[in-house]
């Protein structure tokens, strides 16, 4: 198992939870505060932080600090990888599909 694989399990485990993926969904808008991020949220800053982390664990976003202020962002780069791995599903997939309906329809031809 490489690093990109690595790389995609940490980014899938980061949007299986719905709350990181509503994160992504407001950073998606634009950079916010972890403050402005957490408002929505019914959950201890603590508990929001862990999920923060784990978003920037995952590279997905990045965090900055000015002053006293900690803002969020989203990485497009990491959304780049995720966009790669599925196209190149979509791609295999694809393949497998048009093979089998090649096989049904030729099947279908001899008993014709």
């Amino acid at each position: 198992m490489g690093q990109h694989s690595q790389s995609l399990d940490g980014i899938f485990q980061a949007l299986a939870d719905p709350t990181r993926r509503a994160v992504l969904k407001r950073l998606g808008e634009g950079s916010a505060s972890i403050t402005d991020l957490a408002r929505p949220f019914d959950m201890a800053l603590p508990s929001f932080m862990k999920h923060i982390r784990f978003l920037e664990g995952s590279g997905l976003i990045r965090t900055r600090k000015e002053g006293r202020v900690r803002t969020c962002s989203i990485n497009r780069q990491q959304f780049r990888a995720i966009e790669a791995w599925l196209t190149e599903q979509h791609a295999i997939w694809e393949g497998r599909t048009d093979r089998l309906e090649r096989f049904v329809t030729a099947q279908a031809k001899e008993k014709s």
